[in-house]
């Protein structure tokens, strides 16, 4: 089947090839004690349990791993997961990469970036947006840009975190992916087709206060956000990437958006009784399960934990306010 996309499913293959024995196939994890919570089957992909904390190793790595032996020098720009994912593949292929971060990304992310061997610019979010900053140092420094989310290897090297979870569970109903740039989300969609689940409704779960990709979904015309104010920080992208977008639009069944508060309920519950860690944009397919936003009640439904990098002592302190 031939899609009309720059990227479709050969990609897709081609990238769980490339990353096969390097990403980790993260585990599906399931809980009584959630599906009693929300009246639905759930299961989870963790992949907070990915190389270097989330799902953004996936594409990072096949991503980088298709650069010419001639680029060993390349610019990015991340709020935190992309960054050390870059930083990680990059530190496996011999690749040295520079990224733009926000002065108020997660120290942690920060630290695990720096770790793996990245340099690293901060900027204001107030003064400057990312994609102006990248796009001028890469025009003095002439490095290639790998964007976080809008670029076909990067979706396609997502799209591979789904297509896992549906080689493991079939007959899911429901597939709840955390939404941003959109590069998880629009991998999801087409890993779903891929796969032949054609009647499976992927839908994307983002902050309220980050709301451009549900504006963009319902009206066809993208939309942008300035500087959302939400704990999610790994999705407050101003707005959907273009390729991701034609791919949400035409394939994804629908976006919705959950509140902070919804999140760190969500949070909350998959810590204490799952014990496992999730980070505030990992848990967003949970709160929209928690929630309500989505209606899931007796339904089989995947949802994609997509990192788990957060500070522990920032996360105290949001949870002692619910």
């Amino acid at each position: 089947m031939t899609l009309p996309y720059q990227v479709g499913f050969d990609e897709i293959r081609s990238a769980a090839e490339r990353l096969q024995g390097v990403a980790h196939k993260t585990p599906v994890l399931t809980s009584k004690t959630v599906d009693a919570h929300v009246g639905a089957c759930v299961y989870f992909k963790c992949e907070n349990f990915q190389r270097s904390g989330s799902f953004k190793f996936r594409g990072a790595y096949n991503t980088l791993s298709q650069l010419p032996a001639s680029n060993r020098k390349i610019l990015t720009f991340s709020s935190g997961n992309h960054a050390q994912a870059v930083a990680l593949a990059g530190a496996h292929l011999g690749i040295q990469p520079t990224i733009i971060m926000p002065r108020d990304a997660p120290s942690v992310k920060r630290a695990a970036t720096a770790e793996y061997g990245a340099g690293i610019i901060l900027y204001d979010r107030n003064e400057v947006s990312r994609e102006a900053l990248a796009e001028k140092l890469a025009a003095e420094q002439g490095l290639p840009v790998i964007s976080p989310y809008d670029h076909p290897h990067i979706i396609a090297g997502q799209a591979t975190a789904a297509r896992e979870l549906l080689q493991d569970c079939s007959d899911l109903e429901i597939l709840l992916v955390p939404c941003g740039g959109g590069g998880l989300l629009s991998g999801a969609a087409l890993a779903a087709q891929e796969s032949g689940h054609h009647a499976i409704q992927v839908i994307g779960v983002e902050p309220e206060a980050a709301n451009d990709a549900v504006r963009s979904f319902k009206s066809g015309t993208l939309h942008t956000v300035h500087n959302p104010d939400t704990i999610a920080d790994g999705a407050r992208t101003p707005s959907l990437g273009h390729l991701p977008f034609q791919i949400i639009r035409d394939l994804a069944y629908d976006i919705v958006t959950v509140s902070d508060k919804a999140i760190l309920s969500a949070m909350q519950l998959l810590w204490e009784r799952m014990k496992i860690v999730v980070e505030p944009t990992g848990a967003l397919g949970m709160a929209a399960l928690l929630s309500r936003a989505v209606k899931a009640e007796g339904k089989k439904v995947g949802v994609i934990l997509s990192g788990g990098n957060v500070a522990l002592d920032q996360m105290c302190g949001y949870f002692r306010g619910i």
